[in-house]
């Protein structure tokens, strides 16, 4: 109810700017804007007429080929990491209640010991070599 007070006056501060659509637009506004980079000495490209303005930011000429720094900078997220990496953490997640698991969790969890053992084995001398070769 307190909205119908406040509809006339509104309409009556809205009527003058319908009115009047040239205060929308300055005359000295160009009709055409440009916005391009420029590597190196390259020239900044001249507007063609005086209806038009045209800005160049300058970059070093190392810049030219590079993958712009919005795309080279990101951090890794989640949603970008590979299938096969996510399903090797979700099998690990749930190996612990499969059969063959060397847990106490699951059914016939106690049967995986030996095979655990042998993986751990091959972990570590996979390891001693790369530690040898000098290989991070």
């Amino acid at each position: 109810m307190p909205f119908r007070r406040l509809y006339p006056a509104l309409l009556l501060i809205g009527l003058p700017m319908l009115a009047s659509p040239g205060l929308a637009k300055g005359p000295d506004l160009p009709e055409r804007q440009s916005t391009l980079v420029v590597y190196g000495n390259d020239p900044c490209p001249r507007a063609a007429n005086d209806s038009e303005a045209v800005v160049c930011a300058r970059r070093p000429e190392s810049d030219r080929y590079r993958i712009p720094r919005r795309f080279r900078d990101r951090p890794e997220r989640p949603s970008e990491v590979s299938w096969a990496s996510r399903v090797e953490s979700l099998d690990e997640a749930s190996a612990q209640a499969r059969p063959n698991s060397c847990s106490v969790v699951g059914s016939y969890g106690q049967s995986g010991c030996q095979q655990q053992f042998i993986s751990q084995w091959y972990a570590a001398r996979r390891a001693a070599r790369a530690a040898n070769a000098g290989i991070p």
